[in-house]
C-alpha cells in the first residue's frame, strides 16, 4: 500500500509553486474528513502554507475535516505549496508526508474509531508534468 503512495512523478512545479500528489495508502476509498494532521517536509524544509487542491479550489489541511468529498483509492491527493525555502533544480529531494487516517468502520477501543499513523517518504526529482496513467486528482 505504501509503495505506490509517492510515485516518481509525484512532485511537480508550476507557476504558483509546487504540487505533491500522494496516493491513498489504504485498502478502501475514504472520506476526506478522515485525514488528520497532514504535514509535509521537503529537503528539510516544512512549508507552512500547505493547501489541498480539490477540483478548482484549495483548502487548508485543517479544513479537510469539514469536506464532504472522498479520496478514492485510485486518485491522488494534491498538496499545493509556494516555492518558499525549497529549490527544485535537477537534484533529488527527500520528501516526507505524515498524517493520520481515521478508519470510521473499525473500532479503536473506547476512544472511538481506529486512527492509523502514516509516514510516506521518497527521494523525488521535480517534474514539469504528471505522467499519464490511470489515476486522477481528487476532485
Amino acid at each position: 500500500m505504501l509503495r505506490n503512495a509517492l510515485r516518481e512523478d509525484a512532485l511537480t512545479s508550476g507557476p504558483e509553486g509546487y504540487e505533491l500528489r500522494i496516493g491513498l495508502p489504504w485498502i478502501r476509498s475514504m472520506p476526506l474528513s478522515c485525514i488528520l494532521g497532514l504535514s509535509l517536509t521537503l529537503a528539510g524544509w516544512s512549508p507552512a502554507a500547505v493547501r489541498v487542491r480539490l477540483g478548482n479550489r484549495t483548502v487548508r489541511t485543517d479544513e479537510l475535516s469539514a469536506e464532504p468529498g472522498w479520496w478514492f483509492i485510485q486518485d491522488r491527493l494534491v498538496l499545493v505549496f509556494p516555492a518558499g525555502g525549497f529549490s527544485s533544480g535537477d537534484d533529488v529531494h527527500d520528501v516526507a508526508v505524515d498524517f493520520e487516517l481515521m478508519i470510521p468502520y473499525l473500532s479503536g477501543g473506547a476512544a472511538g474509531p481506529l486512527v492509523l499513523p502514516f509516514h510516506l517518504e521518497a527521494s523525488l526529482r521535480t517534474s514539469q508534468e504528471v505522467l499519464e496513467g490511470v489515476s486522477r486528482d481528487v476532485a
